[in-house]
């Protein structure tokens, strides 16, 4: 890639053709994640091509899912309208490319929250999830305005059975409200305890369980410091 001129579509998807390896493509594979590019060589890819909305666009077109995290690195986040993002998230069924659209690019967007609003309750599972991810953010961040009785009414009838993503973005929202809002939190822990809800999902050493009473219970230990 030249560092005089503007990235091309054909210099990036070079580059991580390059760097493609097969035993990282097997484990990505295994979580629904089609590329085989160490993500720290990827950042570094998107870092020398620098902020470039137009070069974004045309990785996103590609249907690429290496380019489509390059994409989602340089874009401009602000300069995607709603309609754009709402197409951007239908179209990305592969859990990485969805994780960093919400994260990195939907939630620095002016149109967040009427996405939010837009996608919580759809009839498609992954795009509801990215609904309950905007969701979370807001009941950690801006709750003025969000009936959290109301989402833990939600999350106590249909969590239990929700699709996995869908489950796993209602959880993220049962745990947020717990550490979060100590009024609330006993009846987050006892929701969190009844459904049982990811208890038995392996966890490395050193890192928290995302079951919600461990995961409630361990941040707010941590934040009595």
């Amino acid at each position: 890639m030249t560092t005089t001129q503007p990235a091309t579509v054909g210099e990036v998807m070079a580059e991580l053709a390059a760097l493609e390896d097969p035993k990282i493509r097997a484990v990505n594979e295994k979580h629904g994640d089609g590329h085989g590019v160490n993500l720290t060589k990827l950042r570094a890819v998107a870092k020398a091509a620098r902020t470039n909305h137009e070069l974004a666009r045309d990785l996103w077109q590609t249907g690429d899912t290496a380019a489509r995290l390059v994409a989602l690195l340089t874009c401009r986040p602000k300069a995607f309208s709603m309609d754009e993002l709402d197409a951007m998230l239908r179209d990305s069924r592969v859990p990485k490319v969805h994780d960093w659209l919400v994260n990195y690019v939907v939630k620095k967007s002016p149109h967040a929250e009427e996405l939010r609003q837009l996608w919580f309750a759809d009839d498609d599972p992954v795009v509801a999830s990215a609904g309950w991810a905007l969701t979370s953010d807001r009941v950690a961040k801006k709750p003025d305005g969000l009936d959290l009785p109301g989402l833990l009414d939600i999350i106590e009838t249909q969590m239990k059975d929700a699709p996995d993503r869908l489950q796993w973005a209602m959880n993220t929202c049962l745990a947020t409200i717990g550490i979060e809002h100590a009024a609330l939190r006993a009846r987050a822990l006892d929701i969190g305890e009844r459904l049982e809800v990811l208890k038995d999902y392996p966890t490395p050493p050193n890192c928290t369980s995302p079951f919600a009473p461990i995961w409630i219970n361990e941040m707010v230990r941590r934040s009595k410091g």
